[in-house]
């Protein structure tokens, strides 16, 4: 069964890290509702649910997505690049270690996990404010003896790669071709966000049906139009801190050897 694992909405969320949004009023008991919707959902789509809980020396710590990386074989446990986050791993890693051996990114290598697009056995990763070329080095010197390939993605005006893509299953990608180096995404078929909703790439697939931010109507339009079966959520509280579906749960196989 597809394993999911989430961490409460911490009391402090509205002290949280922000690099590309103006900071805004958070309504943390709102987010607190929100975020049991998402894992709802989560479960509703077959998903096991493991839930960490709330912890408020950590501002972030809902956006479990970001201190590790779960592949078949191992978890990577990330050195973030908001050193304000990086105390955030220790629970993470404890749960991991239950599914997974564990490997580290070391100073001074930065990794975050909302950089990290996997299709495959291909490791698309966001060279961004906060993952740096070592860490992807370090990264590629892990993954490449377990048959992953590791690809840099050059990333502008946005948090994290997966800000700007993702996938959507098969051949197809959820693309908002201005915020990176798109020359990746040839032999791809390329979903374009809509002009007025350039923060809509931001989806998870859990199995066959595409989660999005109720926020983004004409992207869940044109996901629908393209076949796509999609399924929203409210995430406006968790959006303020500058986060996604994505970024709220680490999805994996607990069986893959």
């Amino acid at each position: 069964m597809l394993t999911a694992l989430t961490r409460g909405v911490s009391p402090t969320l509205a002290d949280c890290e922000l690099q590309e949004l103006d900071r805004q009023p958070i309504d943390v008991a709102r987010a607190i509702l929100q975020h049991a919707a998402y894992v709802r959902c989560l479960e509703e789509l077959g998903a096991c649910v493991i839930s960490l809980p709330a912890d408020a020396r950590f501002p972030d710590g809902v956006f479990v997505e970001d201190p590790a990386l779960v592949l078949d074989e191992i978890a990577i446990m990330t050195r973030m690049g908001a050193e304000s986050r990086r105390g955030e791993g220790e629970s993470i890693a404890k749960a991991l270690a239950e599914f997974r051996s564990l490997t580290w990114i070391h100073d001074p290598g930065t990794l975050e996990g909302g950089d990290v697009m996997r299709i495959d056995r291909t490791l698309y990763v966001g060279a961004s404010r906060r993952t740096n070329s070592e860490g992807i080095r370090q990264l590629r010197e892990v993954a490449a003896p377990l048959g992953y390939e590791v690809v840099a993605v050059p990333v502008r005006g946005c948090l994290h790669l997966k800000s700007a893509c993702c996938y959507l299953g098969g051949e197809s990608i959820l693309a908002n071709r201005a915020w990176m180096d798109a020359t990746f995404l040839d032999g791809y078929r390329i979903v374009d966000v809509p002009a007025a909703e350039p923060r809509s790439a931001n989806v998870l697939l859990v199995g066959d049906t595409v989660i999005l931010p109720a926020a983004f109507p004409a992207t869940k339009d044109l996901l629908e139009k393209s076949g796509f079966t999609v399924r929203t959520v409210d995430a406006s509280e968790l959006a303020k801190a500058e986060g996604g579906v994505t970024c709220t749960s680490i999805l994996f196989d607990p069986l893959a050897p």
